[in-house]
């Protein structure tokens, strides 16, 4: 009956609508954010407004508490709060402020720092966001984030502190009476207005030599501690319990952030880990037959993926194969194992290679990861120099001749493997002449978002002219540097989506090989 009184609406009215529809001068964008910040804040979220149809300076003042299955809203008259309340022009209809008219803008952090953080997957790049969208909105000039790790603190991130200043703090323990600590510890925020209350308050604790405010959030993730987060600022300052509220939700939703990249960093190092001892260490060799072969990790998303390289001896000659795992991450690093054991075991028995791909494609349908493979086989002999060579939707070969020309090798090939189970895998034979390079590659090398990939394969072959060009025998350019000109600026891309591999082969000639 009282709310029926205080809103001016009937019962009916009321009952079992949104508050926003029942009163719609609850309802644009300040209410909005109000709204949000009860389901992100941990406590209440205070806040008053004009009732409609209301008299000039006739307001109520609303309370919204968030729990844990259910939001409550209470509200009293406006003229029971003191200080008085005002419109505040800028807000919109309906939009108030405190005498003194504090910025809203901070209540709308939230959100945007959620957007930003939906692309922050490490650590690093949390940070980066919160120095990017929390510190302009508060004025703040100073951050440091502080991860908890077997039970002590370590520093993730720190910008504007002197040099050398948060090293000491660097690995203390949960035990340790510092504000940071303490902060996390009973899961309170501690603000100071000055570095002279933090003094008094923790006697002893040695302090930079600003003299401005500080802001000490527990980062707390579905309860679970993760670490604190600290703002400092030049002058000294209050906080306002909006202030202190939003600072609370932005809090809350860098934890968050920080437990995913967590995550993250934990599966990306056991992804790599797996990638790395699934990768060749050392390629099969042949006294006539040189190869070399580089990986490099992606750098955007899960920084691991499927490609594989490798050189197996079959019979009197050798298995080239490279191949492409769709995805990335620890399950396409586990699918790419299981195909290079496969085509190692069919190499070994020095199948042909149509049979080798169409006995890898059984076996990729049979296993039913949900992925499919692009791969190239070939088989080598090292004596005549005949290759033959099958493709199961893999990038063509590039040939490099002696004398620098270089081509694509339009060799015919089959689907994907992984899709289609009575798949067929043609077979192309061609020489490979003394000298002359051999260059198999995944489309991460080729690819670039918006690009075509024929203009990164004829790039590539460019690349392979220039880079195998020797000006005479004894400055001729070994393999490994041709593969490493290739990959250089693959190697040096920050903005790369997909992982990279490669693999050269050349035949040495008679007189190298008698020397």
């Amino acid at each position: 009956p009282a709310a029926v009184r205080l809103a001016g609406r009937t019962r009916a009215e009321l009952l079992g609508r949104p508050l926003w529809e029942a009163m719609p001068w609850l309802s644009g964008p300040s209410y909005d954010d109000h709204w949000r910040g009860a389901l992100l804040a941990r406590g209440p979220v205070h806040f008053q407004v004009r009732r409609g149809g209301a008299a000039e300076g006739d307001f109520l003042a609303l309370s919204v508490h968030p729990g844990s299955d259910l939001v409550t809203c209470t509200v009293v008259p406006a003229s029971r709060i003191d200080p008085p309340v005002h419109l505040t022009p800028a807000g919109g209809p309906g939009a108030l402020g405190r005498s003194g008219g504090s910025s809203m803008a901070p209540l709308y952090r939230p959100i945007a720092l959620a957007i930003a953080l939906t692309d922050a997957v490490t650590a690093r790049q949390v940070s980066a966001v919160v120095v990017r969208e929390l510190l302009p909105a508060f004025g703040g000039r100073r951050l440091a984030i502080y991860l908890l790790q077997d039970r002590h603190f370590y520093l993730a991130w720190e910008t504007g502190f002197p040099p050398g200043f948060l090293a000491p703090f660097d690995g203390v323990g949960l035990d340790a009476r510092i504000p940071g600590v303490e902060a996390l510890t009973t899961g309170r925020p501690l603000f100071f207005e000055s570095m002279r209350r933090l003094a008094d308050t923790y006697p002893g604790l040695a302090l930079d030599a600003d003299v401005g405010a500080r802001a000490f959030l527990p980062l707390i993730a579905s309860g679970r501690p993760v670490g604190t987060c600290i703002l400092g600022f030049e002058s000294e300052r209050s906080f306002s319990t909006e202030e202190r509220t939003v600072l609370m939700a932005l809090a809350g939703l860098i934890a968050h952030a920080m437990e995913k990249a967590r995550r993250y960093d934990s599966e990306a190092a056991l992804a790599r880990g797996l990638q790395q001892a699934l990768l060749p260490r050392r390629l099969s060799a042949h006294p006539r037959v040189e190869t070399a072969g580089r990986y490099l990790p992606g750098t955007q998303g899960m920084d691991v993926g499927g490609d594989w390289y490798d050189v197996v001896g079959a019979g009197d000659g050798l298995a080239l194969v490279i191949g492409d795992v769709q995805g990335h991450g620890v399950q396409a690093a586990a699918t790419m194992g299981q195909l290079r054991s496969a085509v190692r075991a069919f190499a070994l028995s020095d199948r042909p290679p149509d049979e080798v791909l169409s006995g890898t494609n059984r076996l990729l349908i049979d296993l039913d990861p949900g992925q499919f493979a692009s791969c190239c086989y070939l088989r080598l002999d090292p004596a005549t120099g005949r290759v033959r060579i099958a493709r199961a939707g893999h990038p063509p070969p590039l040939l490099r001749a002696p004398d620098g020309r270089t081509r694509v090798l339009e060799v015919p090939g089959g689907v994907v493997l992984g899709v289609d189970p009575r798949a067929r895998y043609p077979v192309t034979g061609l020489e490979l002449v003394p000298d002359a390079i051999l260059a198999l590659y995944t489309d991460g090398l080729v690819e670039r978002p918006g690009g075509d990939i024929d203009d990164g394969i004829a790039a590539l072959g460019a690349a392979l002219a220039e880079a195998g060009a020797a000006p005479g025998r004894r400055g001729a350019r070994t393999l490994t540097g041709v593969a490493d000109r290739l990959t250089a600026m693959a190697r040096h891309a920050t903005d790369r989506p997909d992982d990279v591999a490669l693999l050269l082969a050349t035949r040495r000639s008679g007189a190298a090989d008698r020397g």
